[in-house]
């Protein structure tokens, strides 16, 4: 599952997993994690070597929630879900993993979550470089002031003050970021099924992913 920021695959993908009894990989939150915990230590993001050596040694954990909502991200021990969900972490995440050797220093852990019976991996090269021989691939869309209210909603329930124009402009900037970059850029997998999800609910974008996936 891959797409532009905001546009619903981190919902989407836990709900897919969910209903097909598969494990979930959100490979974001690997980069998240990274840049949050580079933050912790004080490191330089544009010091390549200092980040690689972190995301090589920082501890990432996924647990379920208690109440069944929303899988939890430790990080070296500490519960960073809500600082991860942040845009900071965001452009963290988008800084550092335009860097080789960082993304190198995570294969191994992705590639570790694929075990029977699936693996719904949700993330920027899951269907092009980590997972080319994955059996189903989707790449979900969505027009930049969609995903801006979305993640603006997401935001404002966890108490977090935020602006919509501002979210669209860091939305917009990472879009062109991602797609411009020479490692992993923002685009789909050319066997890739693309659901444009601009003005549908989840349960009608679950349905439209389930009828890609038959397992």
């Amino acid at each position: 599952m891959d797409g532009p920021s905001g546009s619903g695959k981190g919902t989407i993908s836990r709900l897919v997993a969910e209903h097909l009894g598969w494990r979930l990989l959100d490979s974001g939150a690997l980069y998240r994690a990274v840049g949050y915990a580079a933050g912790m230590a004080g490191l330089d993001l544009s010091d390549t070597d200092a980040v690689t050596r972190c995301a090589a040694s920082t501890k990432i954990q996924f647990r379920a929630a208690p109440d069944g909502g929303e899988t939890r991200v430790i990080v070296n021990g500490h519960d960073a879900t809500d600082e991860l969900r942040t845009e900071t972490a965001g452009a963290a995440a988008s800084a550092i993993a335009s860097v080789p050797s960082v993304r190198q220093a995570l294969v191994a852990l992705q590639l570790g979550f694929r075990k029977a019976p699936g693996l719904v991996a949700d993330g920027r090269d899951m269907g092009t470089v980590i997972f080319p021989d994955a059996s189903y691939k989707v790449f979900l869309t969505a027009s930049a002031a969609e995903r801006a209210k979305r993640r603006y909603k997401q935001l404002k329930e966890k108490g977090l003050s935020v602006t919509l124009s501002s979210l669209q402009s860091e939305i917009e900037a990472r879009d062109a970021r991602d797609a411009s970059r020479a490692v992993a850029p923002l685009k789909p997998a050319r066997d890739a099924v693309l659901v444009d999800t601009t003005g549908m609910g989840i349960e009608d974008v679950v349905a439209k992913v389930l009828a890609v996936v038959k397992p």
